[in-house]
């Protein structure tokens, strides 16, 4: 790719007392891609989602992150408001339980202007026109603006997630299994959402699965965990056919006997 990365990480390195969640993980993500981490749980994939992102402290190794004027800055070495700031802007995190970043006692369009809002909006007129405008994007009702989350239901919720995080244009997104606990018909319908609203909108998406449908259906590329190590890495659809590493083969396998 001839772009140069938008976020990239070398040698990560982290244990929880003497078990390595990752044990030297290198990674890079270009503009507007899509890579999935994947892997069985307890594999470090989440780990690695909340290190990438600046949320959990690394014992070893950098993540580097380019903003939009092309610098370089070390994640874990930039200030705390800098780093919130950085959250509330250019980049975004969509979890599997919404309720992590939904206020369940504000109004649909309140959530969205709540992140509107910490990014510098003032304008009430705006941000509540803007948040009419994302909840039709996600496909939920604007007529819902005023409701509560705590009524909507499960798939509901995590749109408005989506369209909380995605309000002030962030240029990368981290996704921790954004369909996990969802119905299969549900599942479709939002995975279906989040690839249009990828592509509409150019986003860069860490995606973590333990899905390999999911991966495959939304990323370009992949990476492979287990017991802390990346043992594969390419695209998509060359590491799903053509698997290398033997855990991939068994993680492949698996699937197709299901």
């Amino acid at each position: 790719m001839s772009d140069p990365t938008l976020l990239s990480a070398r040698g990560l390195r982290l244990s929880f007392g003497a078990i390595p969640a990752l044990a030297g993980v290198d990674l890079d993500l270009w503009p507007g891609e899509v890579l999935a981490v994947v892997g069985e749980s307890g594999s470090g994939k989440t780990t690695l989602l909340n290190v990438l992102s600046g949320r959990v402290r690394p014992d070893a190794g950098v993540v580097w992150y380019r903003d939009p004027d092309g610098a370089l800055h070390d994640v874990h070495a930039m200030e705390a408001p800098l780093l919130r700031r950085l959250h509330r802007s250019d980049w975004g995190f969509v979890h599997q339980d919404p309720r992590q970043s939904l206020r369940m006692g504000v109004s649909a369009g309140g959530n969205v202007g709540e992140r509107l809002m910490a990014a510098g909006a003032r304008h009430y007129g705006r941000i509540r026109a803007s948040a009419l405008d994302w909840l039709a994007e996600v496909e939920i009702d604007p007529a819902r603006i005023d409701d509560l989350p705590r009524i909507f239901s499960g798939g509901m919720l995590q749109r408005l997630q989506v369209a909380r995080t995605l309000a002030t244009h962030p240029r990368l997104v981290f996704m921790d299994e954004p369909t996990g606990g969802l119905d299969v018909s549900v599942q479709a319908r939002l995975l279906d959402l989040i690839r249009r609203l990828v592509a509409r909108h150019g986003l860069a998406v860490v995606l973590v699965t333990h899905d390999l449908a999911v991966a495959r259906l939304l990323a370009q590329r992949i990476v492979v965990m287990r017991r802390g190590l990346a043992v594969e890495t390419g695209l998509t659809d060359q590491v799903l056919e053509d698997p290398q590493h033997p855990y991939t083969q068994l993680l492949v396998s698996s699937v197709l006997q299901a």
